[in-house]
């Protein structure tokens, strides 16, 4: 088969499972042989002094800090992330594609093929084992080339799909709303633009020469040409789905909430923990990329004052600029926030490295200097003595399926909100004004209440913004703890 015929094969198939996807049609599974590959030659030799100069400085920070996590002595030695574990990671991806893995192929060289990434050996085992399974797709655990991805597809006959492409077509299969769905869509039509790049022979069949020129340019510059014409359509009305949720962002604002903001790595737990927190009842799944759309629900915390929480998308390794890029909208939320809570796996062998991949995205988006907790999530999945140690500064253990320690979270975001401050209060106010003292009742903490005649003595604990409403009634003595 030709790169023609794979390419326009691709291309049909592609818009198929779209359409299918967006009539509800559940798409058949396909069988997906894997391939990932560890570049050797990119790691760092170090000699045998500086390593054990570097143990020993790892050594002496585990000594010092006192808040370290079990897993942080063993990833502290390490310079990237475990290879396995990110070939579990890749594997479950596949899954949340829908994708059933027919075979799992590893290489490890020292640099990739600029030709097809792997090599000619291996090459040839893809092909073997793509045709003794009957495989319908090879997904490449690395970003492709657009010369890579055409040379895979001409050798091997079927479809081939790098990690940013599977990524992408997850956060196809869970967009639900219309701003989700345009969201996967500009960053699928930005993936696919450089890509069309060098396919003009191959689309119109024809060689180079006298009498051959034109067809194929005309046909590669015609897709180009509707690919942007798509792509300024999906941001017209991308921009018009800013404006709306502008428009509510200031209804809300008028009458301030704050935001706290759920993030960390995809399959955390965040939407358990959502659920937990507010009982939402939203989905919960231990496929990657099950929260896509954000969510919004209001929680009430022990000093009686409502905030709005936000469960947002996961992040993951080597997350697709385009998908931060075009997801810009929905992750608006996390930087208007007043609180991040960071939602770490606190059983995941990795959880420092998706931590620093978490901080990453986040770098990318406007949080800096943003309060931060770190909600250590499923201490459920760990013996007892594992979990004394995730305490600290900064960090909540706690177990969103159990309801462990979801108390001592809701006091640690009280405390964390510093836009508008708990403080405590004295009143002094007649009978007769009962709509405020019901109002005082209703949104803080009445610490004491007493009765001398007609006036009502009132000691409240609760947000500044409320009890400064009401300041005309304060008695001399209020006092404000912290």
């Amino acid at each position: 088969m030709t790169t023609s015929n794979v390419s326009r094969r691709s291309l049909v198939e592609a818009q198929q499972a779209s359409i299918s996807r967006g009539l509800g049609v559940s798409a058949p599974t396909e069988r997906a042989v894997l391939v990932a590959v560890e570049f050797t030659g990119d790691r760092k030799r170090l000699t045998a002094a500086a390593a054990e100069a570097r143990k020993a400085a790892a050594v002496l920070a585990a000594s010092e800090a006192e808040d370290v996590h079990p897993a942080t002595s063993a990833a502290s030695q390490h310079t990237g992330i475990d290879f396995e574990a990110s070939l579990a990671e890749f594997e479950e991806l596949a899954r949340s594609a829908g994708a059933e893995i027919a075979a799992t192929l590893v290489q490890r060289r020292a640099r990739p093929d600029p030709a097809t990434l792997v090599g000619q050996g291996k090459l040839d085992e893809i092909a073997g084992v793509t045709a003794s399974t009957g495989a319908d797709l090879v997904l490449f655990d690395h970003d492709l080339t657009p010369s890579q991805l055409r040379n895979l597809e001409s050798k091997l006959d079927v479809r081939v799909i790098d990690r940013t492409q599977l990524i992408l077509d997850i956060f196809a299969r869970h967009a639900r709303t219309r701003e989700g769905q345009l969201q996967v869509e500009l960053a699928q039509l930005e993936y696919q633009l450089p890509r069309l790049a060098g396919r003009g022979k191959s689309m119109s069949q024809l060689g180079g020469g006298i009498g051959t020129r034109g067809p194929g340019e005309t046909q590669l510059e015609t897709d180009r040409r509707k690919i942007n014409l798509r792509i300024d359509h999906v941001k017209r009305q991308l921009e018009s789905v800013r404006r709306i949720r502008r428009q509510q962002r200031q209804r809300r604002e008028a009458v301030p909430v704050p935001v706290v903001a759920l993030v960390g790595y995809t399959n955390a737990g965040k939407s358990t923990l959502f659920n937990a927190l507010t009982g939402a009842g939203v989905l919960e799944s231990s496929r990657m990329f099950a929260t896509l759309d954000p969510k919004l629900r209001q929680l009430q915390l022990p000093s009686r004052r409502k905030v709005l929480l936000s469960d947002t998308v996961g992040f993951i390794r080597n997350l697709p600029h385009t998908l931060v890029t075009s997801f810009r909208a929905t992750l608006e939320e996390v930087e208007r926030a007043e609180l991040l809570l960071h939602v770490r796996d606190a059983s995941s062998p990795l959880i420092e490295e998706q931590k620093t991949q978490v901080e990453r995205v986040l770098s990318e988006l406007d949080t800096a200097g943003k309060p931060v907790i770190e909600v250590m999530n499923k201490i459920d999945l760990l013996p007892a003595e594992d979990r004394q140690a995730l305490g600290g500064k900064g960090r909540v253990p706690v177990s969103g399926l159990a309801g462990t320690g979801l108390d001592d979270l809701l006091r640690a975001i009280d405390e964390g909100l510093v836009a508008d401050p708990v403080v405590e209060m004295e009143f002094r106010l007649p009978q007769s004004e009962g709509a405020v003292i019901a109002a005082l009742e209703a949104g803080t903490v009445t610490l004491a209440k007493r009765f001398e005649g007609n006036l009502v003595y009132l000691t409240a604990r609760g947000p500044t913004s409320l009890l400064n409403r009401y300041r005309r009634f304060r008695t001399a003595s209020d006092r404000v703890p912290h």
